[in-house]
């Protein structure tokens, strides 16, 4: 009896094994399956060329990028296609079935959306094509073989400093925020407040998008400015929009008004030399567009990076001190 007990003790437990094991294959199956598949390398498309899509090259930070990826790209001897989506999810997708149906090896995107380019990458993978993404991270992994972007939270944090100290830690200030669907611009600001914030005495009396425009941050600033004509700092989540902002002061007849941004332009750079811009925390752009076509080679020769799929560059605070040494979002020592 303890026998046939234990017999049925030993198919109870074999069954209940068994049911977990097909329910956490259920669960799990198509996981293990994408895995696989995300570890599969990609061949590219079969022709010899290199898309690099970037937002409006009417931008000089993503002028600079694009450039620095088609010049990198052709060096390595490939044929280059530069083309931009405008910030336009749509476009952007129409882009990615151009260098589907031309048979890309290799695309380097600076996206436009977060969440929006998901699909597109997914196709150009499904396709074999391998992308790249650069300045912007997309909200996935294992889609992209890399996505490299500026360490914007460093960044944000180093020039949130040399605002605090231009401002005597007190006074009024607004704030310029980027692209709402752009993950830089929360990163940013969180940045920015994680410095600020700490200061009782510093208030911040306005806070709009400017989606990282120059005219509609010049026009934000004008209307803020005629509501706090005492104000003391605007914090701008990008150089465009603080140049913006810059002018606006200078229309309104002020100067000493503590201005920051990121990314390193050269017209941040002339503003600071001229004592309107306190500093700006510049991302390394054609360091990082040249890493992803140099990874974006390597990948299609041995099937690899050997890196990990994100990748952060580390940003450096600009001020009146060094401005010197920057040109073109390059800093040369």
């Amino acid at each position: 009896m303890s026998n046939m007990k234990s017999l049925k003790k030993m198919v109870a437990i074999g069954l209940s094994t068994a049911v977990i094991g097909a329910v956490l294959a259920g669960c799990g199956g198509e996981k293990a399956a994408d895995k696989g598949d995300a570890n599969k390398a990609l061949k590219g498309g079969g022709s010899n060329i290199i898309y690099i899509i970037t937002p409006s090259h009417s931008n000089p930070f993503f002028k600079t990028e694009a450039d620095a990826a088609a010049a990198k790209a052709k060096a390595l001897g490939y044929e280059v296609k530069t083309v931009s989506h405008d910030d336009d999810a749509t476009k952007q997708s129409e882009l990615f079935e151009n260098a589907i149906s031309d048979k890309a090896a290799a695309i380097i995107c600076d996206n436009a959306g977060a969440d929006a380019t998901v699909a597109a990458v997914k196709k150009a993978r499904e396709a074999g094509i391998p992308t790249f993404l650069i300045d912007r991270e997309i909200n996935g992994s294992g889609i992209a073989i890399s996505q490299i972007v500026a360490n914007n939270y460093q960044g944000a944090k180093a020039i949130a400093e040399k605002f605090v100290e231009k401002m005597g830690e007190k006074g009024t200030y607004a704030e310029l925020l980027g692209k709402e669907s752009d993950t830089n611009a929360g990163v940013r600001s969180k940045a920015f407040h994680e410095v600020v914030d700490q200061y009782p005495d510093m208030k911040m009396v306005a806070q709009q998008t400017a989606n990282w425009e120059q005219t509609e941050a010049y026009q934000k600033v004008e209307t803020i400015l005629q509501s706090n004509p005492d104000i003391k700092g605007i914090l701008c989540g990008n150089d465009t929009m603080a140049v913006g902002a810059v002018a606006a002061v200078k229309n309104a007849g002020l100067k000493d008004i503590a201005i920051v941004g990121v990314d390193g332009s050269d017209e941040a750079a002339a503003a600071i030399k001229d004592g309107y811009m306190t500093g700006t925390a510049l991302q390394q752009a054609a360091l990082i567009a040249e890493m992803a076509v140099e990874q974006a080679d390597k990948y299609l020769k041995t099937g690899s990076t050997g890196l990990d799929e994100k990748q952060l560059v580390d940003c450096i605070a600009i001020t009146k001190d060094n401005v010197d040494k920057l040109k073109t979002f390059v800093y040369k020592e």
